[in-house]
């Protein structure tokens, strides 16, 4: 490295180091004491023992101690980012809150995406439910949309909560395996509570192998209600809608990503943002008016149900944007608390009885995590002002003054004073409760097997056969022949050609069950219906040298300006030369680089390549090719891959003589994604 380069890249690293809010400021204590020496304890001589009177010492390590509250017990392996979200129009007709209601507002949102099962450590591309919460900071206070990347739940009261959450963590006696639902326990707990049959399904397909955070749905689960200024009730579900549409991994690609990059979706999310490829989502409602709570043929309240959208349709009333990423993972992302009973004004609850458990487990779970005054912290504090009589507790914040902390009052003119409904107070909505005291399931929630069905009936041939090998591999894993039949015949109420493949699958006998008659479909539940978009997705570029300048760059080009992410490969790192004196830098090498981790290659090649180029170059084309993706090359391109036998199938494409032809069947090939007609390709 020359001088020159050396401080060039010293003074990025200080404009880097200028980015820290402490930049070029004296070292003190937590106190505010000036630091002189932070390198050394306090001895008893140079060679003698630390003195307890070391207070700074004592300060550092004890805090240090502290620096990990424990991780969450679900949702551990998190990661967020900021943004803002805007309405379409005006629904005050259906609520009061301010955020919906006035179109001329930006309101502050924080996101939080995660994984359900695994440890803080976890794989992020593990086979798992995706969280997808937000935190809306309206000038009423905070809204928390507290949903997952699936409409439905395995269980349809919060009591079973505990139940659900040992059965799929890793087992106790070994603590085997991590953020995975391949073991007995989990599968037990589905064959023995057989209201989780509808998520059954969706667990096995390919939604919980989700693509990007940025390409995937979002739920709120329960059914809300929205209540408008004249005191109307309607009852609501919420939907995030990507607006680059719904895409997935495959099974064996998200394996290989979980090796090659365990932080693939932060990485992701943390990039697209910093290179202001903002994510977006649009917000969806469905609605429903009070006097048609039981005109389906399943209980609106039941969390293991969804409303089909050809029934209910999704009302697109708004959209988020998220433009900004966390400046510290710790302080905003792990120390956010999300919680489904902060509502505002013009959104209420209903008697959903697994949100009713949500309810209370939130509020304990934040308290016992956090602390007492998780409120205060920047992350979780409201936008607009906070005035009550709550005092003291652990880690408080505020400084309050005065010497009244109690309604009703004289002291002090009974300070801060309630506001009336009429006047903005929250005031809950009057729905009428009656009934006597019952630990039972209500009738109307015991139909287990018409939603599974009607989501097997919804999937392409495609996501069928991937739903069979996930529960194929699923089952494999569970050591219980007992288990494994006890699902196969749960299975059987669903789809006998399910149930009856994956038992020859894993040997247990077929299931002595009859499916269900169900025949509806929803082509809303089938990503094979969603429309995608080239925007973002990330294009692998492997150059040799002596590649063809001008024609690779005119064709880069034209794939950047429709949004395509250029990575360029080579076999290290640097610049690589083409003709005309063209020069490229090198963002991979085919070492640092991994085939799995581009949703597209085009293979450019050049003048010199050597074996080594030549073999990963193919080792780097089998991969995409078997997972269905697009694969793009030039003549040298061409020959590297020739031996493969991959030329001329689906999605594979060679550059002739007009660039600009190929540059724009390629786009087309991106914005489908997937050839999964090369199974049959031969």
């Amino acid at each position: 490295m020359n001088e020159n380069t050396d401080n060039s890249n010293k003074k990025i690293d200080q404009l880097k180091a200028a980015e820290r809010d402490d930049y070029d400021q004296p070292l003190s204590s937590n106190e505010g004491v000036k630091i002189s020496n932070d390198e050394d304890s306090l001895k008893a001589g140079d060679r003698g023992p630390t003195l307890l009177e070391d207070f700074l010492m004592r300060e550092k390590l004890s805090h240090f101690d502290r620096e990990r509250i424990p991780e969450r017990v679900v949702h551990a392996r998190g990661f967020g980012a900021h943004g803002i979200f805007k309405l379409y129009a005006s629904q005050q007709e259906l609520s009061m809150a301010s955020f919906l209601v006035d179109p001329s507002l930006e309101t502050p949102v924080f996101v939080r995406f995660s994984e359900v099962a695994g440890s803080k450590g976890a794989n992020e591309t593990n086979r798992d439910v995706r969280g997808f919460a937000v935190k809306f900071y309206t000038e009423d206070g905070n809204f928390d949309l507290v949903g997952n990347n699936i409409p439905v739940f395995f269980i349809q009261d919060g009591i079973k909560f505990p139940d659900l959450i040992h059965a799929v963590k890793p087992e106790p006696n070994n603590e085997i395996p991590q953020g995975q639902t391949a073991h007995d326990t989990f599968w037990d707990f589905i064959a023995n509570n057989q209201e989780s049959a509808a998520m059954m399904m969706w667990i096995m397909s390919d939604r919980t192998l989700p693509r990007s955070f940025r390409f995937m749905e979002g739920f709120g689960v329960h059914t809300f209600r929205v209540v408008n200024a004249q005191g109307i009730s309607r009852f609501v579900k919420f939907h995030w809608k990507p607006v680059l549409g719904i895409h997935s991994f495959v099974w064996d690609e998200a394996q290989k990503i979980g090796g090659a990059d365990p932080d693939f979706h932060r990485r992701d999310l943390w990039e697209n943002i910093e290179a202001g490829n903002f994510p977006e989502y649009e917000l969806g409602l469905q609605v429903l008016e009070e006097k048609d709570e039981f005109a389906f043929d399943f209980d609106i309240l039941d969390a293991t149900k969804l409303w089909p959208e050809e029934i209910v349709p999704v009302q697109i009333i708004g959209k988020m944007t998220l433009n900004r990423n966390v400046a510290n993972v710790f302080a905003e992302t792990e120390q956010i608390a999300l919680h489904p009973g902060n509502i505002v004004r013009g959104i209420d609850f209903t008697n959903d009885p697994l949100l009713q458990g949500r309810l209370f487990s939130y509020t304990d779970t934040q308290v016992a995590r956090v602390g007492t005054n998780y409120q205060e912290l920047p992350i979780n504090r409201p936008v607009c002002p906070v005035h009550n009589n709550q005092r003291d507790g652990k880690s408080r914040y505020t400084i309050n003054t005065g010497r009244v902390a109690y309604h009703n009052n004289s002291l002090a003119d009974n300070t801060p004073y309630t506001v009336p409904g009429t006047k903005g107070g929250f005031v809950t909505y009057p729905s009428t409760v009656e009934g006597q005291k019952l630990r039972v399931t209500a009738p109307s929630f015991l139909d287990h097997f018409s939603q599974a069905r009607l989501f097997w009936n919804s999937m392409s041939p495609v996501e069928k056969s991937h739903i069979i090998q996930a529960f194929s591999f699923e089952l494999g894993k569970v050591k219980s022949m007992s288990v494994r039949q006890q699902v196969i015949d749960m299975m059987g109420n669903i789809s006998t050609l399910l149930a009856t493949t994956v038992a020859d699958q894993v040997g247990a006998q077929a299931p002595q069950v009859k499916e269900s008659q169900n025949t509806q479909s929803s082509p809303a539940l089938s990503m094979a219906n969603t429309v995608f978009y080239p925007n973002t997705l990330k294009v692998g570029v492997i150059i040799a040298p002596g590649f063809n300048g001008p024609s690779t760059i005119s064709i880069l080009n034209e794939w950047i300006r429709v949004g395509l992410r250029i990575v360029i490969i080579s076999q290290k790192q640097g610049v690589v030369e083409g003709t005309d004196g063209v020069k490229i830098k090198v963002d991979d090498s085919l070492l640092t680089g991994s085939p799995v981790v581009y949703d597209g290659l085009y293979i450019v090649g050049g003048t010199y390549e050597d074996p080594y180029f030549v073999t990963k170059t193919q080792q780097y084309a089998a991969e995409q090719y078997n997972h269905f993706k697009p694969i793009g090359a030039s003549t040298y391109g061409a020959a590297i891959i020739q031996n493969l036998g991959i030329l001329g199938a689906p999605g594979v494409i060679v550059e002739g003589e007009n660039p600009s032809d190929f540059a724009s069947q390629f786009i087309q090939a991106m914005t489908k994604q997937r050839f999964w007609e090369r199974a049959q390709y031969s």
